[in-house]
Protein backbone atom coordinates (compact mmCIF):
# COMPACT_ATOMS: atom_id res chain seq x y z
CA UNK A 1 0.00 0.00 0.00
CA UNK A 2 1.15 3.40 -0.85
CA UNK A 3 0.56 6.90 0.59
CA UNK A 4 -0.94 8.98 -2.09
CA UNK A 5 -1.65 12.60 -2.61
CA UNK A 6 -3.49 14.02 -4.62
CA UNK A 7 -4.13 17.77 -5.40
CA UNK A 8 -7.10 19.86 -7.33
CA UNK A 9 -10.85 20.11 -7.86
CA UNK A 10 -13.86 18.61 -6.28
CA UNK A 11 -17.09 19.09 -8.05
CA UNK A 12 -20.43 18.26 -8.03
CA UNK A 13 -21.94 16.64 -10.96
CA UNK A 14 -25.23 16.74 -12.12
CA UNK A 15 -25.77 13.80 -14.29
CA UNK A 16 -28.75 13.44 -16.36
CA UNK A 17 -29.31 10.23 -18.75
CA UNK A 18 -30.58 10.66 -22.11
CA UNK A 19 -32.06 8.58 -24.96
CA UNK A 20 -29.64 10.89 -27.55
CA UNK A 21 -28.10 14.46 -27.07
CA UNK A 22 -30.28 16.90 -28.12
CA UNK A 23 -30.84 19.27 -30.40
CA UNK A 24 -30.42 22.96 -29.71
CA UNK A 25 -33.48 24.79 -28.31
CA UNK A 26 -35.32 21.61 -27.79
CA UNK A 27 -36.94 19.83 -24.93
CA UNK A 28 -36.21 16.08 -23.78
CA UNK A 29 -36.69 14.28 -21.10
CA UNK A 30 -34.38 12.53 -18.86
CA UNK A 31 -34.02 9.27 -18.42
CA UNK A 32 -32.55 8.84 -15.03
CA UNK A 33 -30.58 11.58 -12.67
CA UNK A 34 -27.71 11.33 -10.63
CA UNK A 35 -26.37 13.41 -8.34
CA UNK A 36 -22.14 12.41 -7.57
CA UNK A 37 -19.30 13.72 -5.99
CA UNK A 38 -16.75 14.36 -9.49
CA UNK A 39 -13.39 15.94 -10.13
CA UNK A 40 -10.63 14.68 -12.06
CA UNK A 41 -8.12 14.05 -9.18
CA UNK A 42 -11.27 12.36 -6.56
CA UNK A 43 -12.37 10.33 -9.38
CA UNK A 44 -7.85 8.93 -9.22
CA UNK A 45 -8.16 8.63 -6.12
CA UNK A 46 -11.64 6.62 -5.82
CA UNK A 47 -10.01 3.85 -7.72
CA UNK A 48 -6.21 4.15 -6.07
CA UNK A 49 -8.22 3.44 -2.93
CA UNK A 50 -10.07 0.35 -4.48
CA UNK A 51 -6.68 -0.79 -5.51
CA UNK A 52 -5.59 -0.32 -2.07
CA UNK A 53 -3.95 2.53 -1.69
CA UNK A 54 -4.23 4.54 1.46
CA UNK A 55 -5.41 8.55 -0.30
CA UNK A 56 -5.55 11.60 0.80
CA UNK A 57 -6.70 14.90 -1.09
CA UNK A 58 -6.25 18.55 -1.02
CA UNK A 59 -8.36 21.15 -2.58
CA UNK A 60 -11.26 23.24 -1.47
CA UNK A 61 -14.70 22.64 -0.29
CA UNK A 62 -17.59 25.74 0.17
CA UNK A 63 -19.52 25.91 3.86
CA UNK A 64 -22.58 25.33 1.86
CA UNK A 65 -25.60 22.08 1.74
CA UNK A 66 -23.77 20.52 -1.92
CA UNK A 67 -20.53 20.11 0.16
CA UNK A 68 -21.97 16.93 1.63
CA UNK A 69 -22.50 15.19 -1.28
CA UNK A 70 -18.77 15.24 -2.28
CA UNK A 71 -17.88 14.69 1.62
CA UNK A 72 -19.89 11.90 2.11
CA UNK A 73 -18.38 10.53 -1.56
CA UNK A 74 -14.49 10.83 -0.20
CA UNK A 75 -15.85 8.96 3.06
CA UNK A 76 -16.98 6.17 1.23
CA UNK A 77 -14.13 5.87 -0.88
CA UNK A 78 -11.74 6.15 2.25
CA UNK A 79 -10.15 9.38 0.62
CA UNK A 80 -9.01 11.51 3.29
CA UNK A 81 -9.99 15.00 3.04
CA UNK A 82 -8.00 16.80 6.02
CA UNK A 83 -5.94 18.86 3.91
CA UNK A 84 -9.09 20.34 2.04
CA UNK A 85 -10.00 23.91 2.93
CA UNK A 86 -13.50 25.56 3.18
CA UNK A 87 -14.33 28.63 3.03
CA UNK A 88 -17.11 30.39 4.44
CA UNK A 89 -18.51 31.67 1.25
CA UNK A 90 -19.57 30.67 -2.54
CA UNK A 91 -20.43 27.45 -3.85
CA UNK A 92 -18.79 24.16 -4.65
CA UNK A 93 -18.16 23.75 -8.54
CA UNK A 94 -20.84 21.98 -10.31
CA UNK A 95 -20.85 20.28 -13.45
CA UNK A 96 -24.01 19.97 -14.95
CA UNK A 97 -23.44 16.61 -17.33
CA UNK A 98 -25.83 15.45 -20.45
CA UNK A 99 -25.08 11.17 -20.69
CA UNK A 100 -25.87 9.94 -23.98
CA UNK A 101 -26.85 6.31 -23.41
CA UNK A 102 -26.60 5.44 -27.48
CA UNK A 103 -22.63 5.78 -27.56
CA UNK A 104 -21.78 6.66 -24.27
CA UNK A 105 -20.28 10.35 -24.76
CA UNK A 106 -21.14 12.65 -21.80
CA UNK A 107 -20.93 16.57 -22.64
CA UNK A 108 -20.23 19.14 -19.65
CA UNK A 109 -21.12 22.41 -18.00
CA UNK A 110 -19.11 23.88 -15.71
CA UNK A 111 -19.89 26.20 -12.87
CA UNK A 112 -17.39 27.52 -10.86
CA UNK A 113 -17.36 30.04 -8.23
CA UNK A 114 -14.74 28.72 -5.50
CA UNK A 115 -11.01 29.80 -5.32
CA UNK A 116 -8.74 26.72 -5.65
CA UNK A 117 -6.17 25.23 -3.13
CA UNK A 118 -3.49 27.94 -2.29
CA UNK A 119 0.26 27.90 -2.24
CA UNK A 120 -0.28 29.32 1.20
CA UNK A 121 -2.36 26.17 1.73
CA UNK A 122 -0.58 23.66 0.03
CA UNK A 123 2.89 24.51 1.71
CA UNK A 124 1.34 23.17 5.32
CA UNK A 125 1.16 19.65 4.50
CA UNK A 126 3.83 17.21 5.36
CA UNK A 127 5.28 15.99 2.20
CA UNK A 128 7.69 13.54 3.03
CA UNK A 129 4.70 11.70 4.76
CA UNK A 130 3.50 10.35 0.42
CA UNK A 131 4.79 7.93 -1.70
CA UNK A 132 3.43 9.94 -4.74
CA UNK A 133 1.86 12.98 -5.43
CA UNK A 134 -0.53 13.72 -8.39
CA UNK A 135 -1.53 17.26 -9.30
CA UNK A 136 -3.99 18.99 -12.10
CA UNK A 137 -2.39 21.93 -14.50
CA UNK A 138 -4.71 24.03 -13.41
CA UNK A 139 -4.33 27.46 -11.53
CA UNK A 140 -0.53 27.36 -12.82
CA UNK A 141 1.02 29.86 -10.85
CA UNK A 142 0.26 28.60 -7.92
CA UNK A 143 0.27 25.01 -9.04
CA UNK A 144 4.05 26.27 -9.83
CA UNK A 145 4.72 26.92 -6.48
CA UNK A 146 3.67 23.60 -5.12
CA UNK A 147 5.47 21.27 -7.47
CA UNK A 148 8.39 23.53 -7.05
CA UNK A 149 8.01 22.71 -3.28
CA UNK A 150 7.77 19.42 -3.93
CA UNK A 151 11.20 19.48 -5.38
CA UNK A 152 12.35 21.32 -2.37
CA UNK A 153 11.30 19.23 0.69
CA UNK A 154 11.04 16.38 -0.85
CA UNK A 155 12.51 15.41 -4.43
CA UNK A 156 12.67 11.70 -3.85
CA UNK A 157 8.77 11.60 -3.82
CA UNK A 158 7.62 10.88 -7.45
CA UNK A 159 5.12 13.52 -8.98
CA UNK A 160 2.55 13.20 -11.95
CA UNK A 161 0.39 16.21 -13.72
CA UNK A 162 -2.13 16.06 -15.69
CA UNK A 163 -2.62 18.22 -18.75
CA UNK A 164 -6.16 18.71 -19.86
CA UNK A 165 -6.44 21.57 -21.31
CA UNK A 166 -4.90 24.72 -23.01
CA UNK A 167 -3.57 27.16 -19.76
CA UNK A 168 -1.41 30.22 -20.31
CA UNK A 169 1.99 29.51 -18.99
CA UNK A 170 1.35 25.61 -18.83
CA UNK A 171 4.82 24.55 -19.65
CA UNK A 172 6.73 26.40 -16.67
CA UNK A 173 5.26 23.31 -15.20
CA UNK A 174 6.62 20.47 -17.14
CA UNK A 175 10.46 20.81 -15.55
CA UNK A 176 8.71 19.46 -12.13
CA UNK A 177 6.99 16.49 -12.91
CA UNK A 178 8.30 13.25 -13.33
CA UNK A 179 5.31 11.76 -15.06
CA UNK A 180 3.32 14.24 -17.34
CA UNK A 181 -0.11 12.75 -18.80
CA UNK A 182 -1.46 14.84 -21.66
CA UNK A 183 -4.88 14.64 -22.61
CA UNK A 184 -6.71 14.02 -26.40
CA UNK A 185 -7.94 17.28 -26.00
CA UNK A 186 -5.33 19.24 -25.15
CA UNK A 187 -3.14 17.64 -27.86
CA UNK A 188 -5.58 18.86 -30.45
CA UNK A 189 -5.33 22.37 -29.06
CA UNK A 190 -1.70 22.74 -29.53
CA UNK A 191 0.38 23.01 -32.83
CA UNK A 192 1.18 19.26 -32.63
CA UNK A 193 -2.33 17.83 -33.11
CA UNK A 194 -1.30 14.15 -32.73
CA UNK A 195 -0.01 12.44 -30.18
CA UNK A 196 3.40 11.16 -31.94
CA UNK A 197 3.98 14.56 -33.20
CA UNK A 198 3.23 16.05 -29.34
CA UNK A 199 5.08 13.36 -27.75
CA UNK A 200 8.49 13.06 -30.08
CA UNK A 201 8.69 16.95 -29.54
CA UNK A 202 8.36 17.18 -25.85
CA UNK A 203 10.97 14.21 -25.43
CA UNK A 204 13.17 16.21 -27.54
CA UNK A 205 12.73 19.11 -24.93
CA UNK A 206 12.26 17.18 -21.57
CA UNK A 207 14.43 13.96 -22.47
CA UNK A 208 14.17 12.55 -18.54
CA UNK A 209 10.45 12.80 -18.82
CA UNK A 210 8.04 9.90 -18.68
CA UNK A 211 4.85 11.45 -20.81
CA UNK A 212 1.85 9.61 -21.83
CA UNK A 213 -0.81 10.26 -24.03
CA UNK A 214 -4.24 8.16 -24.36
CA UNK A 215 -6.20 8.57 -27.04
CA UNK A 216 -10.02 7.07 -26.97
CA UNK A 217 -10.83 4.68 -28.99
CA UNK A 218 -6.91 4.61 -30.47
CA UNK A 219 -5.46 3.36 -26.97
CA UNK A 220 -2.69 5.34 -25.67
CA UNK A 221 0.57 6.33 -26.65
CA UNK A 222 4.10 7.00 -24.32
CA UNK A 223 7.42 7.91 -24.33
CA UNK A 224 10.44 8.03 -22.39
CA UNK A 225 14.17 8.15 -22.60
CA UNK A 226 14.26 4.16 -22.26
CA UNK A 227 11.71 3.04 -24.43
CA UNK A 228 11.34 5.88 -27.12
CA UNK A 229 7.33 6.38 -28.64
CA UNK A 230 5.12 3.39 -27.62
CA UNK A 231 1.57 2.60 -28.51
CA UNK A 232 -0.88 0.13 -26.70
CA UNK A 233 -4.09 0.16 -28.85
CA UNK A 234 -7.45 0.04 -27.08
CA UNK A 235 -9.00 -2.66 -25.29
CA UNK A 236 -12.89 -2.76 -26.51
CA UNK A 237 -15.02 -3.13 -23.63
CA UNK A 238 -17.87 -5.24 -23.52
CA UNK A 239 -20.72 -2.76 -23.08
CA UNK A 240 -20.28 0.73 -22.78
CA UNK A 241 -22.32 1.97 -19.96
CA UNK A 242 -20.65 5.47 -18.68
CA UNK A 243 -17.19 6.78 -20.41
CA UNK A 244 -17.43 9.48 -17.68
CA UNK A 245 -14.11 9.54 -15.75
CA UNK A 246 -12.49 6.81 -18.07
CA UNK A 247 -9.54 9.35 -18.29
CA UNK A 248 -9.31 9.59 -14.28
CA UNK A 249 -9.70 5.83 -13.98
CA UNK A 250 -6.85 5.56 -16.80
CA UNK A 251 -4.55 8.28 -14.56
CA UNK A 252 -5.25 5.45 -11.47
CA UNK A 253 -3.75 2.64 -13.86
CA UNK A 254 -0.75 4.64 -14.38
CA UNK A 255 0.43 5.67 -10.60
CA UNK A 256 -0.63 1.76 -9.28
CA UNK A 257 1.47 0.38 -11.94
CA UNK A 258 4.42 2.87 -11.59
CA UNK A 259 4.54 2.57 -8.20
CA UNK A 260 5.26 -1.19 -8.46
CA UNK A 261 8.32 -0.39 -10.65
CA UNK A 262 6.54 -1.93 -13.67
CA UNK A 263 7.67 -1.19 -17.49
CA UNK A 264 6.01 1.37 -19.15
CA UNK A 265 4.57 -0.93 -21.89
CA UNK A 266 2.93 -2.92 -19.17
CA UNK A 267 1.81 0.20 -17.45
CA UNK A 268 -0.13 1.87 -20.45
CA UNK A 269 -1.62 -1.92 -21.02
CA UNK A 270 -2.93 -2.10 -17.86
CA UNK A 271 -3.85 1.58 -17.63
CA UNK A 272 -6.46 0.73 -20.84
CA UNK A 273 -7.46 -2.40 -19.42
CA UNK A 274 -8.68 -0.32 -15.95
CA UNK A 275 -10.04 2.58 -18.25
CA UNK A 276 -11.69 -0.48 -20.36
CA UNK A 277 -13.66 -1.88 -17.19
CA UNK A 278 -14.58 1.79 -15.88
CA UNK A 279 -16.43 2.14 -18.88
CA UNK A 280 -18.77 -0.70 -18.45
CA UNK A 281 -20.60 0.33 -15.11
CA UNK A 282 -21.91 3.58 -14.03
CA UNK A 283 -19.75 5.73 -11.26
CA UNK A 284 -16.59 4.19 -9.61
CA UNK A 285 -17.07 1.15 -7.74
CA UNK A 286 -14.95 -1.41 -10.57
CA UNK A 287 -15.14 -4.40 -10.82
CA UNK A 288 -11.70 -4.98 -10.41
CA UNK A 289 -11.96 -8.98 -10.81
CA UNK A 290 -12.16 -8.79 -14.18
CA UNK A 291 -8.62 -7.29 -14.42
Amino acid sequence: MAKILGVGVATLDIINTVADYPDEDSEIRAESQMINRGGNTTNTLAVLSQLGHQCYWAGTLANETDASHIIDDLNKYRINHQFSRTYSTGRVPTSYILLNTRNGSRSIVHYRNLPELSYADFKNIPLTDFDWIHFEARNTDQTLLMLQRVKEKASHIPCSLEIEKQRDNLEQLYPYADMLIFSKTYCQQTKYKTAEHLLKNLQMKYPEKTMVLPWGDEGAYAASAETGLIHDPAIKPRRINDTLGAGDTFNAGLINSRLKNKALQEVIHYSNSLASIKITVNGFDLPLHEL
